[in-house]
C-alpha cells in the first residue's frame, strides 16, 4: 500500500513543511519522543524510504559525546577535566536531545523524498519558478543517481583490475582520481543533455501546457484540513509555552496540564498522519480480499 503517496502533492508538502519544520524548533523531550517514535512508524509503511542506520547511530553517539566536552553550561557539575572544565548533567542531557533532533531530522527528509518526487514538485512550482524548480528537481534526484554511477564505475574498474583496493598510495590516488574524472564528465554531460531536452520542449515558456495526473478531491481537501488545523493547534500551543523546555542553566519545563498534553496528542496525531492512513489503506485491502 502506498496510501500517502498518492494524496495531492500540495498535501503532502505542506504536511512535511509543518513536521519537519516543528521537528527542527521542538527540543522538548517529549516532543523528541512523540517526534522519534512517530517517524520509525512512518519510515516502516511508507514503501521507498532508503536510509542506512549504520551511519546515523554512530553520528548520534558523537553528538552526544562531542556536546559535553565543549559545552560548559549548567549548574549540575558531574567531574572536572584535566583542563579544569567542568561536565556537567545539563550539557549530556542537552547532547542527547540534540542528537536526537537531528536524527528526526534526517529521517523525516528520508521520507520527503520517498513521498515527494521531482514530477510533484515541477508539479507544485513549474509555473512559478521553472527554472529554480527544475534546478531543485534534478538536484534531489542527483545525489541518489550519483551514487549509483559510482557503485557501478567502481565495479567496473575492479572487474579489469584498476579498483583501488592495490598498489600504494600513488597507484591508489591516480586510480581515484581516474574515477573522480569519469564520474565528473558524466555529471556534466548528463546536466547538458537534460538541459537540451528541457529546452526543445519548450520548458518555462509562457502558455506552455503540461499534462498531470493529480487532481485534487474531497479525499485531498479532508486530509490537508486535518493537517492545518493539526498544525495550527500546535503552533498555538508552542506559542502558549506548552512545548517550551530549557536546559540552561538548570533543566526546567512547561508543566504537564491538561492543555499541554492536548498539544502533544495533536503533535503526535499530526506525525503519524501517513502511517495511520496506510494502515487505512491495508485494512481496506484486507476487507476487499475477504470479500472476494
Amino acid at each position: 500500500m502506498n496510501g500517502f503517496k498518492t494524496y495531492h502533492p500540495i498535501v503532502n508538502l505542506i504536511y512535511f513543511i509543518s513536521v519537519i519544520g516543528f521537528s527542527v524548533c521542538f527540543m522538548h523531550p517529549v516532543c523528541l519522543g512523540i517526534s522519534f517514535l512517530s517517524v520509525l512508524i512512518c519510515m516502516a509503511a511508507i514503501k521507498g524510504v532508503k536510509l542506512k542506520m549504520f551511519y546515523l547511530i554512530p553520528m548520534m553517539i558523537a553528538i552526544a559525546l562531542i556536546n559535553p566536552a565543549f559545552n560548559h553550561e549548567g549548574v549540575t557539575v558531574l567531574m572536572f577535566f584535566k583542563n579544569g572544565n567542568p561536565l556537567t548533567m545539563e550539557s549530556i542531557i542537552y547532547g542527547l536531545a540534540a542528537a536526537f533532533l537531528i536524527f528526526n531530522v534526517i529521517c523525516w527528509f528520508s521520507c520527503y523524498n520517498a513521498v515527494m518526487t521531482s514530477d510533484k514538485f515541477i508539479y507544485l512550482f513549474g509555473r512559478i519558478i521553472p527554472s529554480m524548480s527544475l534546478v531543485l528537481s534534478m538536484t534531489l534526484r542527483f545525489v541518489p543517481k550519483f551514487a549509483e554511477h559510482l557503485k557501478e564505475l567502481k565495479n567496473a574498474q575492479k572487474c579489469i583490475g584498476c579498483d583501488m583496493s592495490g598498489g600504494n598510495i600513488m597507484t591508489r590516488a591516480k586510480k581515484g582520481l581516474s574515477i573522480l574524472s569519469s564520474m565528473t564528465t558524466w555529471a556534466l554531460e548528463n546536466s547538458v543533455e537534460t538541459a537540451d531536452s528541457m529546452k526543445s520542449r519548450g520548458y518555462g515558456l509562457s502558455g506552455r501546457t503540461a499534462f498531470s495526473i493529480f487532481v485534487f478531491d474531497k479525499r485531498d481537501a479532508l486530509a490537508l484540513l486535518w493537517i492545518v488545523c493539526l498544525s495550527l493547534y500546535v503552533l498555538v500551543g508552542s506559542i502558549n509555552g506548552a512545548t517550551q523546555f530549557s536546559y540552561f542553566p538548570s533543566i526546567r519545563g512547561a508543566e504537564f496540564t491538561g492543555y499541554g498534553i492536548s498539544v502533544y496528542a495533536a503533535y503526535f496525531a499530526l506525525c503519524i498522519f501517513p502511517a495511520a492512513i496506510e494502515l487505512c489503506e491495508v485494512k481496506k485491502w484486507k476487507s476487499l480480499k475477504s470479500k472476494i
